[in-house]
């Protein structure tokens, strides 16, 4: 039985999960190969990802509401409008990565590498972003709001369309002169 076969049975098992129904397991893919894989608009809300490789694939729309993804490498992943909303990420690698409109809302992003990262118009409310780094990272229109930016990597990030914290100040040098 080929990756491709035992991964289509993971995700029907994780679908029954997700619905209440008898036959259903949670998806455990920890450690799993996953790179280059198409998963376009799979649900994997709630699905153990922890160090998964999925360095190259396609998840847009996804959906990996509290999905665990600790430490997994997201390298050049397209998730594009994915809903991650409340994953865990600690230490997750997403460098590179398509992430425009993605749906971050109460995520655990500590750690995380976003360095030139697409990042528009995502949300991350209330996400945890201490230790993340956002070096070159495109994050237009960006919706800061309610998140503790404390402890975050943003060395020549243009915030200038987010939506910041109240109360939050760019450095002085992060300004772009008049």
């Amino acid at each position: 039985m080929g990756l491709g076969e035992k991964l289509t049975d993971v995700l029907q098992a994780h679908e029954l999960f997700f619905r209440g129904k008898d036959g259903g397991a949670r998806a455990d893919l920890t450690g799993a190969d996953l790179s280059h894989a198409d998963l376009s608009g799979v649900n994997l809300s709630g699905a153990i990802l922890r160090n998964a490789n999925l360095e190259g694939s396609d998840l847009r729309t996804a959906r990996l509401p509290g999905a665990d993804l600790s430490g997994a490498r997201l390298r050049n992943t397209d998730l594009r409008n994915a809903d991650m909303t409340e994953a865990i990420l600690p230490g997750a690698d997403l460098t590179g990565a398509q992430a425009s409109g993605v749906e971050f809302f109460r995520c655990d992003l500590s750690n995380v590498r976003f360095e030139r990262a697409h990042l528009r118009n995502v949300n991350l409310r209330g996400a945890r972003v201490n230790g993340a780094r956002f070096s070159g990272a495109d994050m237009g229109v960006a919706i800061l709001r309610e998140t503790d930016l404390t402890g975050a990597d943003l060395t020549g990030v243009d915030l200038s369309t987010a939506l910041l914290p109240k109360g939050f100040s760019l450095p002085t040098a992060a300004k772009k002169s008049a």
